[in-house]
């Protein structure tokens, strides 16, 4: 009845609150103007009033706030009582209300009822009250019978406020309202509180809805969070203005997981749309969410719906775009500051919550596309870099395997840099760290990642941040590993062009790498000086001291008497020259124009040159060095004209003293082989045709040999050491002055050398070791001046010149040919130095002989030549020389075979003395352009007397295309950036490569592709030849009217062209974008030759019909080697495709070559040790791009092999013989090994297909397990045997692994299949076991040495069968017996058998009790002792 009265009451009471309202207020307002005295006491007669004075509040008007005589808890307490106590209660609550209604009229009063009460000023009340009192309205609300009503009062009074922001004084009166919410001790109606707050906050505007939304965790009960948590999120997907207020509550309110996920998945659908200003926040909150199980799942969406070029760009464009320029700033600062707070959430996460750093680390690693990476995946890793140095090691792999798959890009880091400086800034000791760490590693990609690191630092950073980039770069430059040498020498060129200004005070840094150019090669020192002449020679004033230090070093090193010292000085001067007699120079950036050089200028570059040859004209070999160098000055074409034209005038004028003379020979040359003059390109023989003088100056500088004490100090030493650089020098400053026009000197293409006659190889043995040594000599001079020639007139357009090149070519290859006779009748010559940059030959070179002398080469190949037998009679002062051990340069097979079977007798590769040849310029390779040229002779009247066609010959082409290789390979592949073993010497990778080096890879690219139209012609000539070859023979290839030198010829051309077209699109400089042009020019060549006349094409179409074009060719190959190339080049154009183009084109390919029977064209099956390496590749590459592996191992285990058990060969697969069995049988087991590792693990919670799909895998996988095993009994050999010992092994603990667990949750669904499984499996161990047992019989250490952890993986296998069975409830199927040991047929081995067990094997049937739950197994274990002391063995039985 009570309660009902109440709801009645308050019924009626709201009903007619609008009719009191104009009343209650008229008489207000009365009240107002009537009761308040002068001291701003509020007298209030009413209820509300007269309670309020009763129990200590003091109700004030105007600026002042309510008083309050008694504590708050006492106050509640007594107007509790008092309401209780009321005659007229409960009605007297809401006339309670009424009154406070009635007196909260007024803004002022309002305003006092919401601010905190004073206490009162009476001296006998100050003790009973705190300093701080709450609020009228929260001592109100306090007390529960009041605070519906008076909640739902507030929040009537609230809209009345909603256009006031902040009023008069200062104060903003929806704030107040809502802050007596607060930290309420209790809620009598929570859930309508709940309700009618989201009824507020949907009418109320977007401040006051921010305060009621960030108030909301300290107004609600925690039984209310999950309610508002759901209404929250769904208010989130409508207003996203809210954002921050919202997730800000969320944060704070206690969630169950359940709700939190539901949450936190609402909030990541709006992080796309969210405003740049919010996104910290939004991050922030996603990020302390999150739980363990689903972290991973959680960062990687977030990582892709975080867009930070965009937040980064669209300011910059709008700001770019907009009139109001201050205003746009503004905006671009805005969210750069963003974004950094961004950053900042992002570091806290990682930095205290594990689980976060590890799934943020999980989720960059599991993204694989290249083009899903982005900025904020390299900024989050060099955060936790910075913030956890526990987990530096694991980010170091994560950045490294990105940076070597090519998913992290130079250009990714340029972003970071570009659009994130501030944060790159805060993570600059983290940048440093892992720029060192890159230096240092093997990958040339992840150095190159690093040297980007340090160049984008210091264009971005501050001073400081310079100067430790600098500091550390010396250090890797003095730290002695070549590549790091080398690459932060390059690092330091690029800042000294493109920041100048800011390196020039840090030369007191780069001058101390002067104190370690001991461990430079030529090639670092010319970057060194480079470096430091740049700065000492630019337009900085503060530069001038840095010459100083220049010149007194320089001049230092050329006055010693050491080689290497004075080879430093000579690279020092001619670079310091390079910068001081400059046309252009670049500085900060920009390529500057100089002024002509004034008199004083000229005559001090002059002095410093003549200073160099001062030093070095009794020296030959330091003098060969200069003449060099001025002459890769003199080729780039930016010295000064008068410095240029003084070089000239002296070079033609010692040139033609020092090495021309006339025909005939005057006088006696004191040789001791007489002087003819041979390879004269000249029609007639006159008496006034030039010669060079060869022979006699080797014969004078052989005689002068230990007379040096006595030669003039002021005569320059003549030595035929000088010929071939001087002439390279001769030849630039002819080309620079004549703006490219050879007529000057072109006699000297065409004239004759003064030789001797060269004997036959029979005649050789009746020569002197001397003179076969002085011929050997002569014969490196002729080759190397040949080489010299064809690099100065290889690009002149004249026919006649061109014919002439080309019979250079001819002599260079026949002489070639001549001299590997001769070194192989010279044990123990060494011949005399070509390359001068890099440091020569210690000892005999690598030589490599075949038939009998092969022992006594290897025994010569470290003893130092007595000096008396070295021709080469300029290394007397030259003494500090180091091995030039090169790897051996990749040699086509048919070329070798043609060398070993021309002659019984030892020869030579000259790939070994590679060193000792003059480098070819990669413009040579134009010659590649020429096929057909016309040589014309002309008679007396001029008139065309003979006309003689002149092409390349095979011979001729094959020099070309394997120099073309070689260069392609040390340029286009970057060495590994291991340290050199101990005492090895430096530069000798860069041994005949001095000139190459120093271009980059991108201009030999451009150089490259250019050759690609002529490349093609000429393969297109090979595959028409053999294809002609075969039809004309009937497709016989051994057919007698075969020319086989021809062949193995022409096999070889086609061998090195398509290693060099692989070389050119194997470049990994094409990943680059600034290089995606010039791949698809290349790419162009090709698809044009498959459909002429065909326009722009998109990068995937060029790839395909690039693919198609080069597809053509397998038809024509003609040996295996070719094929295996042709396979290389095209696996190298599919991977570039994006589209699935390579898996079965290339399986189909590499399966025709395998069914193809490769035979020579002598009629011998190709076989050898090369023949077996290039048939495994072609088998792996076939086996790894099959659909399926199984099913391929299969074919050739059941098809292939049994052909071959009756035949020397398979007929199916003609590469499969007796003797490339080992090959075939070791690529299957481990393909086989490797594909089951690639089938998952089995799972219960699987389904029942997916269980058998993997159940027939296995199957299938033990069944080629089973053949392959077997095959052993029939071919028997070591080899075989090892193969099948170590991969068996592998097998069966993979088998564990991942075989077992699917048996296990499957054994009974798929009985059967299990079943046959373990049969199949059953009879390999078996096998296998035998094979321990013939191991042991033969003591073979090789083959016992797999025998102990193969038997232990057989004893871990019974085991696990047995658990296997026992969680399956059939371990009563399981026995062990003892297992003999056999041999490889399966006979008992007696003699590590018991003599007291006659008994069977083993008893191998299931329990006839139970026949239809167990399954049978036999493995075999190891069990060393129990029933023989020497060996037995269990075998148990399920």
């Amino acid at each position: 009845m009570t309660s009902r009265r109440k709801f009645s009451k308050s019924a009626a009471h709201g009903e007619n609150l609008l009719e009191k309202s104009p009343k209650t207020k008229k008489s207000r307002i009365s009240i107002k103007k009537n009761t308040i005295p002068q001291d701003g006491i509020v007298e209030n007669n009413s209820v509300f009033g007269q309670l309020l004075k009763a129990v200590g509040i003091t109700l004030k008007a105007g600026e002042r706030q309510n008083e309050i005589a008694t504590d708050g808890a006492v106050f509640q307490k007594k107007l509790h009582q008092a309401l209780r106590k009321h005659p007229s209660y409960p009605q007297v609550v809401g006339e309670f209300v009424s009154g406070l209604e009635s007196h909260i009229e007024n803004r002022d009063q309002f305003r006092n009822c919401l601010l905190p009460c004073v206490p009162a000023q009476s001296p006998e009340m100050s003790n009973a009250v705190h300093s701080y009192c709450e609020s009228l309205i929260k001592l109100l609300l306090g007390i529960e019978i009041l605070q519906p009503a008076i909640i739902r009062l507030l929040f009537e009074k609230l809209p009345e406020f909603f256009q006031e922001s902040v009023g008069s004084d200062g104060l903003s009166l929806p704030r107040l309202i809502i802050n007596q919410l607060k930290w309420l001790d209790r809620i009598v109606d929570s859930k309508d509180l709940v309700l009618t707050i989201m009824q507020i906050i949907c009418v109320s505007p977007l401040s006051i809805q921010h305060d009621i939304i960030t108030s909301l965790p300290e107004i609600l009960e925690d039984s209310q969070h999950g309610d508002v948590a759901r209404e929250l999120s769904s208010l989130l997907k409508e207003k996203t203005e809210l954002t921050v207020p919202i997730l800000d509550a969320l944060s704070s309110l206690n969630l169950a997981v359940e709700l939190l996920s539901e949450v936190r998945q609402s909030v990541m659908v709006t992080v796309a749309a969210v405003r740049v200003e919010d996104l910290p926040v939004v991050v922030k909150f996603i990020l302390h969410s999150i739980k363990t199980t689903d972290a991973v799942e959680v960062i990687s969406d977030l990582r892709k719906k975080l867009d930070l070029e965009s937040c980064v760009s669209l300011p910059r464009i709008q700001a770019s775009q907009s009139k109001l320029r201050s205003l746009s700033a503004n905006q671009v600062n805005i969210s750069q500051d963003s974004v950094k707070l961004l950053f900042e959430a992002i570091k806290s996460a990682v930095k205290f919550q594990k689980t976060v750093l590890e799934a943020w680390v999980k989720a960059i690693e599991n993204v694989a596309s290249v083009s899903e990476h982005k900025v904020l995946d390299l900024l989050v890793l060099l955060i936790i870099c910075a913030t956890n140095v526990k987990n530096q090691k694991q980010i170091e792999r994560v950045l490294r395997n990105k940076i070597r798959s090519g998913c992290m890009q130079e250009q990714l880091l340029q972003n970071a840099f570009r659009h994130h400086s501030q944060v790159m800034r805060d993570l600059f000791p983290a940048i440093l760290s892992m720029a060192e760490i890159f230096l240092h590693a093997v990958d040339p990609c992840v150095v190159s990642f690093g040297s980007c690191m340090y160049k984008q630092a210091y264009a971005t950073f501050d001073s400081y941040c310079q100067q430790e980039i600098i500091g550390a770069l010396v250090t890797h430059a003095c730290g002695g590993n070549d590549v790091e040498v080398d690459v932060s020498l390059d690092v330091l060129v690029d800042l000294v062009s493109e920041h100048t200004s800011s390196v020039v005070p840090y030369a007191v840094f780069l001058k101390s790498i002067l104190d370690y150019v001991d461990n430079l090669s030529p090639q670092q020192i010319r970057k060194l000086f480079h470096i430091l002449s740049s700065l000492a020679f630019s337009q900085e004033p503060r530069s001038s001291h840095i010459q100083d230090d220049m010149h007194m070093v320089i001049r230092k090193q050329l006055s010693s008497t050491i080689a290497k010292y004075k080879c430093t000085g000579i690279v020092g001067a001619v670079t310091m020259v390079s910068s001081m007699a400059a046309r252009r120079s670049k500085e900060n950036g920009h390529l500057l124009e100089k002024a002509p050089l004034k008199k004083e200028q000229c005559k001090q570059i002059t002095s410093l040159l003549q200073l160099v040859c001062s030093c070095c004209k009794q020296v030959p070999q330091a003098l060969a060095l200069y003449y060099d160098e001025l002459a890769s000055l003199v080729q780039k074409g930016n010295l000064d004209l008068q410095i240029l034209d003084w070089i000239e005038k002296g070079v033609v004028k010692d040139f033609e003293a020092d090495f021309v003379t006339d025909f005939p020979p005057v006088g006696d040359s004191g040789s001791l082989l007489p002087v003819k003059a041979l390879y004269s390109l000249e029609d007639d023989e006159s008496e006034g045709m030039i010669v060079i003088n060869l022979l006699p100056l080797l014969s004078q500088s052989s005689h002068s040999m230990g007379e040096t004490a006595d030669l003039d100090k002021e005569k320059r030493l003549v030595s035929p050491v000088c010929l071939p650089p001087f002439f390279r020098l001769l030849r630039f400053c002819i080309s620079e002055m004549n703006n490219g026009n050879m007529e000057e000197i072109d006699a000297l293409l065409g004239c004759p050398l003064y030789l001797t006659d060269l004997p036959e190889e029979g005649k050789l043995g009746s020569l002197s070791n001397q003179e076969r040594e002085l011929l050997c000599s002569l014969l490196f001079y002729t080759l190397n001046w040949f080489r010299e020639v064809v690099n100065a007139f290889c690009q002149q357009e004249d026919p006649e010149m061109k014919g002439r090149v080309l019979a250079r070519l001819q002599n260079i290859t026949a002489l070639q040919c001549l001299l590997e006779k001769y070194l192989a009748a010279s044990p123990g010559y060494v011949p005399p130095p070509a390359n001068f940059d890099s440091e020569t030959l210690e000892g005999a070179p690598v030589v490599s002989t075949v038939g009998p002398t092969k022992k006594n080469s290897k025994g010569r190949k470290r003893k130092k030549p007595d000096s008396s037998k070295n021709n080469s009679t300029d290394n007397s002062q030259w003494d500090e020389n180091t091995e030039t051990n090169q790897p051996e340069a990749e040699t086509s097979q048919p070329e070798k075979d043609s060398k070993e079977s021309e002659s019984g007798g030892p020869l030579v590769q000259l790939q070994n003395y590679s060193a000792y040849f003059r480098e070819l310029d990669f413009e040579v390779f134009t010659i590649l352009h020429n096929e057909l040229l016309t040589k014309s002779v002309l008679d007396t009247e001029m008139h065309t007397k003979i006309r003689e066609v002149v092409q390349i010959g095979p011979a001729e082409l094959l020099f070309l295309l394997e120099d073309l290789c070689h260069k392609l390979e040390r340029i286009l592949i970057p060495t590994s950036a291991k340290r050199p073993p101990f005492l090895k010497g430096k530069g000798s990778r860069n041994v005949g490569f001095s000139h190459l080096c120093q271009r980059s890879a991108q201009d030999v690219m451009e150089c490259a592709v250019q050759l690609l139209k002529p490349l093609c012609n000429h393969m297109e000539n090979m595959h028409n030849f053999f294809q002609a070859l075969l039809a004309e023979n009937h497709g016989v290839v051994d057919s007698p009217g075969v020319d086989i030198q021809e062949h193995q010829l022409m096999s070889s051309c086609y061998q090195r062209l398509l290693q060099v077209f692989r070389l050119l699109f194997a470049w990994s400089g094409f990943s680059q974008r600034e290089n995606h042009s010039l791949l698809k020019t290349g790419l162009q060549v090709l698809a044009l030759r498959l459909k002429p006349g065909e326009k722009e094409l998109p990068l995937e179409e060029l790839l395909r019909q690039s693919f198609q074009y080069l597809q053509n060719f397998q038809d024509s190959v003609p040996n295996i080697f070719c094929a295996l190339s042709l396979t290389q080049l095209l696996l190298v154009i599919a991977e570039k495709s994006g589209t699935n183009l390579k898996n079965d084109k290339i399986a189909s390919i590499t399966k025709q070559f395998l069914c193809q029977s490769w035979v020579e064209p002598t009629g011998v099956r190709q076989k050898g040790r090369q023949f077996n390496d290039a048939l495994h590749t072609l088998f792996c590459l076939y086996l790894e791009h099959t659909d399926n592996i199984l099913k391929a191992i299969e074919n050739i285990s059941s098809i292939g092999i049994p052909e071959l058990i009756h035949d020397s060969y398979s007929s199916t697969y003609p590469t499969l013989s007796r003797q490339t069995f080992p090959v075939f049988f070791r690529v299957m087991m481990a393909q086989l090994e490797g594909s089951v590792r690639s089938i998952p693990a089995g799972r219960a919670s699987e389904s029942s297909e997916v269980q058998l799909e993997k159940l027939l895998r296995w199957n299938m996988a033990v069944r080629d397990f089973h053949i392959l095993v077997n095959l052993v009994k029939v071919f028997d050999s070591r080899p075989v045997l090892t193969v099948c010992l170590k991969y068996g092994r592998l097998f069966m603990e993979t088998f564990l692994k991942l075989g077992m667990p699917l048996l296990d949750c499957s054994f009974k669904k798929h009985r059967e299949d299990v079943q046959s499984l373990l049969k199949t499996l059953q009879l390999s161990t078996r096998q296998l076991h035998h094979m321990c047992g013939h191991s042991k019989i033969h003591q073979d250490t090789g083959l016992t040495s797999h025998v102990p952890l193969l038997k232990k993986t057989l004893e871990q296998f019974v085991y696990r069968v047995k658990a296997m069975l026992a969680l399956n409830h059939c371990q009563e199927a399981f026995w062990v017996g003892v297992l003999k040991n056999r041999d490889l047929q399966g006979e008992e081995i007696l003699s590590q058998a018991s003599q007291e067990s006659k008994e069977e094997e083993e008893a191998s049937t299931l329990p006839r009790e139970n026949p239809a739950e167990a399954e049978e197994e036999e493995e075999d274990s190891e069990s060393d002792g129990k029933t023989d002391p020497r060996d037995s063995d269990e075998d148990s039985s399920d």
